[in-house]
């Protein structure tokens, strides 16, 4: 499968909106989306979320924004990276 475009926001003017995708060669969805501000990446990034896990953004990640009313095109975008198979629970990767 290739990157199929699945939608990007509508409320978004002169180009540069928040995008979503699905790779199928990498089971992959793929977010175009807002960086966020420096308090934002702070709070994001000095927080423990998951107990022992290491804080921080690591170099290799990226954070992005995207609004709210985009949320029916990431569930369009997840329903057909399932209904394609994309999805695998992690116990059996």
């Amino acid at each position: 499968m290739d990157l199929q475009f699945f939608g990007m926001d509508p409320d978004t003017p002169n180009g540069g909106s928040p995008t979503v995708w699905v790779e199928g060669d990498t089971a992959e969805i793929v977010v175009q989306g807002w960086l966020p501000d420096a308090e934002m990446h702070s709070k994001i990034s000095g927080t423990e979320w998951v107990e022992g896990h290491p804080t921080g953004v690591p170099d290799h990640e990226g954070v992005v924004r995207i609004p709210a009313r985009m949320i029916p095109i990431l569930r369009k975008a997840c329903d057909a990276a399932e209904r394609a198979g994309l999805h695998r629970p992690a116990e059996e990767r």
